[in-house]
C-alpha cells in the first residue's frame, strides 16, 4: 500500500510553531440546533494544559482542547490543500501588512469578538500571548514560563490597538518574515489571569511567570471556540458543551462531546468496534489492525495517509560519548532505515526523508541525507568513522574510546510498538558497531517530562508540523530554544537563524532553512526517518465530517466544527 503525500513545512511537536494570527473565513452554514453526544479518543494523555509551554506543546493536548481554542491554536490554520483558514469568530479579513521598515501586520477583529463569558476579545490578549513566548526576562520569569519557542515571540518589538477595531504588530528593526501573514494572534484570556490572582500581569514579570505557570496546571473555562470545557481532569479527559457565546459562523452540533485517551492501535480499534468512541487519530499505525475495520465498511471508517508527522533520532550531546560528532555520524551511518520501515510497516510504501524541514514534494525540497550516507547501514563506512577519530575495539569487539567502553542509552514511549520496535532494530544494528545499547522505556505521563530534562542519550520521537518552516529552525536548533531537547548548539547555525527573518523572500528563506538542514547533517544531530504512516478512524453512524488533513495540527479534528450527528 502506497501513502499519498502532501508538501510539508516547518513542524513542532504539536502547538504552533510560528504562533500566529487569524481573520475572515467560513461560511453561513452552520445554523441548526446541537443534539446529540459524541466520545472521541486521543491517542495518549496530555501532561499539562498550556500549549505555549515546553510541557505543554504536544499533540495530544493540542487535540484535547481543539474544539475550545481558535483554529490552530492562535486564529488559524491549514486545509487539506494547505491553503490558510483564518478563524471568523475572531478576525474580519485577512491581516494586512502595513509597513515594510520596521514590518509591521495589522489585525481587524471582529464586531463583537468574544470569549464565552461576555466580555471582549481586546489587544491585551495579544501581548499576553507575545509576553508568553517572547523569551524575554522582562516579560516573564522564563524559570516559570518555559515557552517552547521563542522565534516568533524574540522578533516582536510591541503591539498595540491601531485605528477602530485593529491590533497592530510591530517587528524589531529588520527582522521580518516572508510568513508574515501567519504570525501573531490570540490564544489565553488575558482577563481570566486578572480574575485568578494576577492583575499585574503586564508589568510584573513575575507576576507573568506565575500567570504562564498557572495556565499550565489548570484548564481556563473562558474560551473563544465552539465549544467550552465544562468538566476535566488533567490527561484523563475534558467534557464539553456548546459555546452560547461563539461567535464564528460554524456552530457545535453536540450537546455534549468528551475527549479522552485512549492509547495504542489496537485499544482504539476495539473500542470503535464496541462503539464506545466514535473515533481517534492513533499514534502508531498497523494496516493489519485497521483492516478489522473492514468487517462492517459501512459504519466503521478508516484512511490512511502520510501526514506532516515526521520520526526523528535525537542525541543528547551532554553525554559524555555522544558530545563526539565523529561517534554520532557513525551511529547514523550503521542505522539502516530502510529495516526499521519494513519491520515497522510491512506492506507500507514508506517515503525517504532527508531534510528537516520539506519533503520530497516541496519545490524547496533537498536530500542532506543520502550524500551524508545515514541512514543506509553502511557498518564498514561508520567503522572508518571512528578509527579516524581514534576509536578502537577491545578482545570482545566492543567500541572503546581512550580505553573506556562506549555505552548509552534508548529511550522511548513503551506504549508505541512501533517506538518499541525501532529501538530493538537499531539495538540490533549497533552491535555490529561494538555499542551494547541500552533500551529505556517510558511511559506517556513521563514523555515531556523526558525531553524537558534531557533524561536520555538517543531518543525517538515525533514532530508535528503544518505547511510554515520559518519558525522551526530556530525551535529545533537555537541554542537557548526550550524544545532543543539534547542541548545541541553549533556557531554556523547560530549565524544562519537570524537570516530567515531578514528577508520577505520565501525562496531566499528556504534557502537559509536549507542550508542549516544541511549543517544539522553534517554534525549529526538528528536523523529523520520517515514521514510517519498516519490514520483516522471514526464510526459514520455516530458522527459525519472526520476527513484526513496533513497541514493541520489538529489531526482528525482540524474540521471539528463542521462535524455533525447523522
Amino acid at each position: 500500500m502506497a501513502l499519498t503525500r502532501r508538501a510539508l513545512g516547518g513542524l513542532t511537536i504539536g502547538g504552533s510553531s510560528a504562533l500566529m494570527l487569524a481573520a475572515c473565513g467560513g461560511d453561513e452554514e452552520g445554523g441548526g440546533e446541537a443534539s446529540g453526544e459524541l466520545v472521541w479518543a486521543v491517542s495518549y494523555p496530555w501532561e499539562s494544559w498550556n500549549e505555549n509551554t515546553s510541557t505543554g506543546n504536544n499533540s495530544a493536548g493540542h487535540i484535547a482542547m481543539t474544539p475550545m481554542i481558535p483554529l490552530g491554536q492562535v486564529g488559524y490554520d491549514f486545509d487539506p490543500e494547505g491553503n490558510v483558514v483564518y478563524d471568523d469568530a475572531i478576525f474580519e479579513g485577512e491581516p494586512q501588512l502595513i509597513g515594510e521598515a520596521p514590518m509591521q501586520i495589522q489585525l481587524t477583529l471582529k464586531e463583537g469578538a468574544q470569549w464565552s463569558d461576555g466580555k471582549p476579545v481586546r489587544v491585551e490578549d495579544f501581548v499576553f500571548h507575545w509576553y508568553s513566548v517572547s523569551g524575554r526576562d522582562d516579560h516573564a520569569n522564563q524559570e516559570l514560563a518555559m515557552p517552547a519557542g521563542t522565534a516568533w515571540g524574540e522578533t516582536i518589538e510591541k503591539i498595540e490597538a491601531g485605528e477602530g477595531n485593529t491590533v497592530v504588530i510591530t517587528f524589531i528593526e529588520g527582522r521580518t518574515s516572508p510568513e508574515w501573514p501567519f504570525t501573531g494572534g490570540v490564544y489565553l484570556p488575558s482577563h481570566y489571569a486578572e480574575e485568578n490572582g494576577y492583575e499585574n500581569w503586564a508589568s510584573d514579570p513575575e507576576v507573568m511567570g506565575q500567570a504562564i505557570k498557572w495556565f499550565n496546571e489548570n484548564l481556563w473555562t473562558v474560551v473563544t471556540g465552539p465549544y467550552k470545557p465544562v468538566d476535566n481532569k488533567l490527561g484523563e479527559y475534558i467534557v464539553y458543551e456548546p459555546n452560547e457565546k461563539y461567535q464564528g459562523s460554524k456552530k457545535a452540533k453536540f450537546t455534549k462531546l468528551t475527549m479522552k485517551p485512549v492509547t495504542g492501535i489496537e485499544a482504539e480499534v476495539t473500542e470503535l468496534r464496541q462503539g464506545t468512541i466514535a473515533g481517534c487519530w492513533p499514534n502508531d499505525f498497523s494496516l493489519e489492525v485497521l483492516q478489522e475495520l473492514d468487517e462492517n465498511p459501512e459504519a466503521w471508517k478508516y484512511e490512511t495517509y502520510a501526514g506532516a508527522t515526521w520520526s526523528h533520532l535525537d542525541f543528547n550531546v551532554g553525554n559524555a560519548f555522544l558530545k563526539d560528532a565523529a561517534l554520532r555520524q557513525a551511529v547514523f551511518t550503521t542505522i539502516n532505515v530502510e529495516e526499521i520501515k519494513e519491520r515497522a510497516f510491512p506492506g507500507t510504501e514508506v517515503p525517504w526523508l532527508g531534510n528537516h524541514f520539506f519533503t520530497e514534494d516541496s519545490s524547496y525540497y533537498q536530500d542532506y541525507l543520502t550524500p551524508a550516507n545515514y541512514g543506509k547501514g553502511d557498518i564498514d563506512a561508520a567503522k572508518a568513522i571512528l578509527t579516524e577519530a581514534g576509536y578502537t575495539w577491545n578482545g570482545e569487539g566492543k567500541l572503546e574510546k581512550d580505553g573506556e567502553l562506549v555505552v548509552f542509552n534508548f529511550r522511548f514511549a513503551t506504549s508505541n510498538e512501533i517506538r518499541k520496535l525501532t529501538g530493538e532494530v537499531i539495538q540490533a544494528q549497533l552491535v555490529e558497531l561494538g555499542i551494547d545499547l541500552e533500551l529505556k522505556g517510558f511511559g506517556d505521563e513521563d514523555f515531556a517530562g523526558t525531553l524537558d530534562s534531557g533524561d536520555f542519550d538517543m531518543i525517538v520521537f515525533s514532530w508535528v508540523g503544518s505547511p510554515e518552516f520559518t519558525s522551526s529552525p530556530s525551535q529545533f536548533f537555537f541554542k537557548d530554544s526550550s524544545s532543543n531537547y539534547g542541548g545541541f548548539e553549533d556557531d554556523v547555525i547560530e549565524g544562519l537563524l537570524p537570516q530567515i527573518t531578514s528577508t520577505f523572500d520565501l525562496d531566499e528563506a528556504a534557502d537559509y532553512a536549507n542550508q542549516i538542514s544541511e549543517q544539522a547533517v553534517a554534525q549529526a544531530y538528528t536523523l529523520p526517518l520517515y514521514s510517519s504512516p498516519l490514520s483516522i478512524i471514526w464510526n459514520a453512524e455516530l458522527v459525519t465530517g472526520p476527513a484526513v488533513n496533513p497541514n493541520s495540527q489538529a489531526a482528525s479534528l482540524w474540521n471539528i466544527r463542521e462535524w455533525d450527528k447523522p
